[in-house]
């Protein structure tokens, strides 16, 4: 063969080997991708349900009332003769607070108590009259008709004397009310009346207000349906009160802030409000440093009991559709998911409080919600869930609120 036939093969050589090396790498690179393109298993996080004592509370709106409300009004006519309170500031019981011109009522007891020593006078000579006639008519020096005139004459006498000290004593009385008096002790507010003003008793002029709020009252509003879940879960056993006279009150001021001290419950109506479908519930807050005041809108956080059959769900496990009805993703032991409705109405810190529809150790999906369905085959990785805080207690009173 001669040398042109032989580089004509081997260059017919070269090209049959690339060829081949081509067509492998095409088929590597064929396998490569459909490896790539196949769809991998979702991986997601999961927590394992478990039923725990959860506290049972109820937030409710409402707004401060003072203890004791005292309105100062006249008692007797007259003109407003001085001011001697501070307005905003503290009275004590029996502290003056207006006088009122006394001078006509000064005269009118002096003018009673001259009628009473009159009516006095008066009583000792009908009595000594009538002492006399009594030995007279029994030796019939003087007829029965004089006697009995005499003695009926005595009997008016001494009710002159007892209507004269009547008479003193309203004098006295009505004397005493130009002195206006605080009733109770507490926070008083503006003056309403000013001096030189004339002021009626039968008109009850109103001359100032007088509150006491240490300690100091919130009026809550309860609607009659979760009043009614919360008997149905007594009945039920799920929940155990702590007692009236145990139950722990919490507030929130307008500001978000908690106020510093715990009260307690009051009472609780025994009516629904037929406007409003609401009962009124009353809790009692001590209130040395007055940080509440009367009307301030307030809510409050009641601690009712415990609920020993619910479970804490992370609130990124539970969702909502357009109904409201929450439902959870559950990873069964085949490792599908599942979607399984469930009962939640509140919260406890980051949780939703679970009360129904998850059995004891179902894996809820907590992460990864988005990248799966129901009846999807996905991998499961277990998380701790964090232990949920407890709402922070104000700080205990050193004795019962509002003693």
């Amino acid at each position: 063969m001669d040398s042109k036939s032989v580089s004509s093969a081997q260059r017919m050589l070269r090209k049959a080997a690339s060829a081949a090396a081509l067509f492998v790498a095409t088929l590597a690179g064929c396998g490569h991708e459909a490896q790539v393109s196949a769809p991998a298993t979702p991986q997601v996080s999961v927590i394992a349900a478990r039923r725990e004592t959860v506290p049972v509370t109820s937030e409710l709106p409402g707004r401060t009332s003072a203890y004791l409300v005292a309105q100062v009004r006249a008692r007797v006519d007259g003109i407003v003769q001085k001011r001697d309170f501070q307005e905003g500031s503290h009275v004590s019981t029996q502290q003056r607070l207006y006088q009122i011109d006394p001078a006509p009522y000064r005269a009118a007891l002096e003018s009673a108590q001259a009628a009473l020593a009159r009516a006095r006078a008066n009583l000792a000579s009908t009595r000594a009259q009538a002492e006399r006639d009594e030995v007279l008519v029994a030796a019939n020096a003087i007829s029965q008709q004089k006697y009995d005139n005499d003695v009926a004459a005595q009997a008016q006498a001494a009710a002159d004397v007892a209507a004269g000290i009547a008479a003193v004593r309203v004098a006295s009385i009505n004397l005493g009310y130009t002195d206006v008096v605080a009733p109770i002790s507490g926070r008083i507010g503006p003056a309403l009346v000013t001096q030189g003003a004339y002021v009626q008793a039968s008109a009850a002029t109103l001359l100032a207000t007088v509150q006491q709020i240490d300690p100091i009252y919130v009026d809550l509003a309860q609607t009659s349906v979760e009043g009614l879940q919360l008997r149905q879960q007594m009945a039920a056993g799920r929940i155990k009160l702590n007692g009236p006279d145990q139950t722990p009150v919490r507030l929130l001021l307008e500001d978000g802030s908690s106020y510093a001290r715990s009260g307690k419950l009051e009472f609780t109506d025994i009516s629904v409000d037929a406007g409003t479908g609401s009962v009124s519930v009353r809790a009692i807050f001590p209130n040395p440093d007055h940080v509440l005041l009367p009307g301030m809108f307030v809510r409050a956080i009641i601690d009712e009991g415990t609920d020993s059959h619910a479970m804490l769900i992370p609130q990124e496990g539970v969702t909502r559709d357009r109904t409201g009805r929450a439902s959870v993703l559950v990873v069964g032991p085949d490792n599908k998911v599942t979607k399984r409705p469930v009962s939640a109405s509140r919260t406890l810190g980051e949780s939703w409080v679970v009360e129904g529809g998850l059995n004891d150790g179902d894996r809820v999906i907590v992460s990864g919600l988005q990248r799966v369905q129901p009846g999807m085959l996905v991998r499961a990785t277990a998380v701790v869930a964090s232990s949920q805080p407890q709402p922070p207690m104000a700080s205990e009173l050193p004795a019962r609120a509002g003693q």
